[in-house]
């Protein structure tokens, strides 16, 4: 009788489906997805939870192949040793392979006040409680965004398309990863769009009151409602496992994305460190990443050599409101090029990359492997070039 392998998948986010899904080539694989709510959480869309103008769940059965179990707890603590995974709710999930895909979420921020009067947005209960907070307040009562990222940017132009007062403190640079003319395009459609945008050395919130926000510079702008995305962090249930990480918490792996300390467990997405060197926090890199764990337990079910993780950027794309967004090209390595796309004709590529985001994910559901990321990041490369400079 021939043995079932069982992996489980911790995190159900995009690195996560993607990862079970594909794990589905093997009939002889059982897989289980542990993930704290019922529904699967579009992240890329939270802004727009938000503010009112659109939704950021979808239900699991359209984006879990068949087989897959889900298990809607909080894992507390991988045991490497028992190869089980501790639940909150009680009781263990043993597993012969394990994918940590738990993503990302908010920074704790430690600026005094903002943990107090600051909403975030990372989370979906987040997104929630921001929209409630916005449909309970007076229409001309000033909304302040912390933080210009693409978060920070897409949820002050979400919010001020809707009709709001919107203040963007940008803590130093609008969009630090766009070029300077995409840069000027982003400013032009929120400025059209009414957003103050507040950016520059001194454009560094210090204190959040309830009803303010402090500058560096002693400037105090009034905020009925302040809202922080500046910066994101990972969960530590790695950390807490006695697993080694990096500063942040992500875990370290190699370039098969296998632990460096276990080789039954690998990681994926927004937590995953290979060689120390993660890549940008995006579900541009979750989705490949997570058919790359994947594809390392195959491997290794397979006995054959697990290749390393390979794969292309191709930019970064802001939305700004539903009908305005600025696309950054950029090379393979995921530095900038010169060209972007901006306006309405962005805003509809946009558009079309979040909805075929979801529709991969569903497809892979029902054709498992036939997900296919762009190559030619040359990652190994950057980083043999890296470590031998460190080494001079």
């Amino acid at each position: 009788m021939e043995r079932v392998v069982k992996v489980v998948v911790v995190g159900g986010g995009y690195a996560g489906i993607i990862a079970a899904n594909r794990l589905r080539t093997r009939e002889d694989v059982e897989i289980t997805v542990i993930n704290p709510r019922p529904q699967f959480v579009e992240r890329i869309r939270l802004h727009q939870l938000a503010a009112g103008s659109g939704s950021a769940a979808v239900e699991y059965d359209a984006l879990l192949g068949a087989g897959i179990r889900l298990i809607v707890d909080e894992a507390t603590v991988i045991d490497g040793v028992r190869r089980s995974v501790a639940l909150k709710s009680g009781g263990n999930v043993a597993y012969d392979y394990l994918v940590y895909a738990v993503g990302s979420r908010g920074a704790a921020p430690a600026v005094p006040g903002a943990a107090e009067y600051a909403y975030d947005i990372a989370e979906f209960e987040q997104a929630e409680r921001l929209r409630d907070a916005l449909a309970g307040a007076d229409a001309a009562a000033p909304v302040t965004v912390v933080g210009g990222g693409p978060t920070g940017i897409e949820t002050a132009a979400e919010v001020a398309e809707q009709g709001r007062r919107v203040t963007l403190v940008c803590g130093g640079l609008l969009g630090p990863y766009l070029t300077t003319a995409a840069r000027r395009s982003v400013a032009r459609q929120l400025t059209a769009l009414g957003v103050t945008i507040v950016d520059g050395p001194d454009a560094k919130v210090t204190t959040v009151h309830p009803h303010s926000v402090v500058l560096a510079d002693g400037r105090e702008l009034l905020s009925r409602i302040t809202v922080w995305t500046a910066g994101f962090g990972v969960p530590d249930l790695a950390a807490r496992s006695g697993l080694s990480t990096d500063a942040v918490g992500r875990l370290l792996t190699d370039e098969t994305l296998t632990s460096i300390d276990d080789p039954r467990i690998l990681a994926a997405g927004d937590a995953a460190a290979p060689s120390g060197q993660p890549l940008r926090m995006s579900c541009q890199a979750a989705i490949p990443l997570g058919a790359h764990a994947a594809g390392t337990v195959l491997s290794r079910l397979s006995e054959t050599n697990p290749a390393t993780i390979d794969f292309a950027f191709v930019g970064q794309c802001i939305s700004l409101g539903r009908k305005r967004a600025t696309m950054q090209l950029a090379h393979f390595d995921d530095t900038a090029r010169r060209a972007y796309l901006a306006g309405r004709v962005a805003a509809t590529v946009k558009e079309a990359i979040c909805k075929s985001t979801v529709w991969g994910l569903a497809r892979e559901a029902r054709k498992p492997g036939s997900y296919a990321a762009i190559k030619g990041g040359k990652r190994q490369q950057r980083i043999t070039a890296t470590t031998a400079m460190a080494d001079q």
